[in-house]
């Protein structure tokens, strides 16, 4: 027994602990699945995910906040981010492209809990293979592991960390991307627990974002699959980090959710053989998930060719727990300051459906922020709290708009588009894919081979070739 390991039994018997930890037991049903105790399903989801992350890397590729992150980021070495021709760290590589996977907020969601889940855990596992060599099957192993650990983490405290001020992505996000890492550079049941404990320490992420819309937000993924990297490479040193961090005095979810009263059976239920990472959601629309709903019903408004300036009023009923972020307060969502806080206004997204069409990349620009008509049109719509709203568990849209004529339209969308009653298509999925790669300006060329390394990836003997996609 190690020196660290009698530590941590003298303090088990102080705090009265007695058993494995809930992360050594996690950890031992991690390191020791194989790839072919894995669902069909959940395999197929994390290539999914996979291709929607990549096409998301770079299609941020020439953001602001790219550039801004790299210019930041002093680390050379001979790791990928994805469509830049500058070689990273493993660190920077992960923190790079966790950030543009989540940065146009168009990447994954988790339906019934929400919460990212690939921008966090992939680049981490992408980091970790391809800067120590390691296969494509231990790459998707780990990659499936993790996304499968955010799905449980999250379903511990749900909506508490939010509630606390907190943005769970850099929390949960961290201990998923370690799990994801740590699984793939084939760390022990120990050396797991060990990286778990380290993770939370190194778990962060503040939602005063919200305020102006800030960067932060778009780096809190980026930092937390740093974050589940650095800590995975800790754990293999054996670093000894707190195997109680579930369910310590001060544990991570305690601390995190303001003293939520933890619900541990989302952990070890079925760990390794039902997989909640099945119901990763994937979005259709580049703003905040809750929203579309809402999006679909404008754009069935808009096929009937009502001029705007008919248009009186527009009442939605909406949950209550949406209003905060998506709501309030109404003037400022009238008037977001600029595309970024606009994707989190739901009466811009709805005006700029109805006159687009859409509400993809190109319909949040600092630009279309501005629009007068648009701005015109969102400060018609209003809200109203629908105490039967079934949110977070479904996502329904409602409007209901009032004409100059008196007349009445009225629409509904009972569930998300892209989530478990209507799932994307991998067809669709890949659009979706080759739009974000010509958004980032590569060519299809690049396009197909990106594709290829996704959908083959559990045949490639060495993750160092992903340093092909470097541009």
């Amino acid at each position: 027994m190690t020196q660290a390991a009698n530590t941590a039994a003298s303090e088990d018997e102080e705090t009265g602990f007695r058993g494995p930890a809930l992360a050594e037991q996690i950890g031992d049903v991690l390191t020791n699945l194989r790839l072919a105790d894995i669902a069909p399903g959940a395999r197929d989801t994390a290539i999914n995910d996979l291709i929607d992350m990549t096409g998301l890397c770079v299609a941020a590729r020439n953001s602001d906040y790219i550039r801004a992150l790299i210019d930041g980021w002093d680390g050379e070495g001979a790791c990928t981010a994805i469509g830049h021709a500058r070689g990273f760290d493993a660190a920077g590589a992960a923190v790079v492209n966790g950030t543009a996977t989540h940065g146009e907020d168009f990447d994954d969601t988790l339906e019934g809990a929400p919460i990212r889940v690939g921008a966090m855990v992939l680049p981490a596992v992408l980091a970790a293979t391809e800067r120590f060599g390691r296969s494509g099957e231990d790459a998707l192993r780990g990659m499936i592991t993790g996304l499968e650990m955010v799905c449980r983490f999250n379903h511990v405290v749900p909506g508490a960390m939010h509630k606390a001020g907190f943005h769970p992505v850099g929390i949960i996000g961290a201990l998923g991307a370690t799990a994801g890492a740590g699984v793939a550079l084939g760390l022990n049941t120990r050396q797991l627990a060990y990286a778990f404990g380290v993770a939370g320490s190194f778990a962060s992420g503040i939602g005063e974002f919200l305020t102006e819309g800030a960067w932060t937000k778009r780096l809190h993924p980026g930092w937390a699959a740093h974050s589940g990297y650095r800590a995975a490479l800790l754990g293999r040193s054996e670093f000894f980090g707190p195997r109680t961090v579930f369910e310590g005095r001060r544990n991570v979810f305690r601390v995190f959710g303001r003293d939520a009263t933890p619900n541990y059976a989302p952990l070890l239920d079925g760990l390794g053989k039902t997989w909640l990472m099945e119901k990763i959601a994937f979005k259709p629309y580049a703003c905040g998930t809750m929203i579309h709903p809402f999006i679909d019903c404008m754009i069935r408004f808009r096929a009937e060719g009502i001029p705007a300036d008919e248009i009186v009023s527009i009442e939605c009923e909406t949950g209550e727990g949406l209003v905060d972020r998506l709501w309030e307060p109404l003037a400022d969502k009238h008037r977001p300051p600029s595309g970024y806080a606009a994707k989190f206004s739901m009466p811009f997204c709805m005006a700029v459906a109805y006159f687009d069409g859409d509400a993809g990349l190109e319909q949040f620009t600092d630009a279309k922020a501005r629009d007068p008509e648009i701005l015109s049109l969102a400060k018609k719509i209003r809200y109203i709290i629908d105490p039967q709203n079934e949110y977070p568990r479904n996502y329904s849209g409602h409007i209901r708009v009032t004409l100059r004529s008196g007349g009445i339209r009225e629409y509904r969308q009972p569930h998300f588009r892209g989530g478990m009653r209507e799932p994307l298509t991998r067809d669709e999925l890949i659009a979706k894919f080759r739009g974000n790669i010509a958004y980032g300006g590569l060519d299809e060329i690049f396009a197909d081979a990106l594709l290829d390394f996704c959908l083959t990836i559990e045949t490639t003997p060495n993750m160092s070739t992903l340093g092909q996609f470097r541009r």
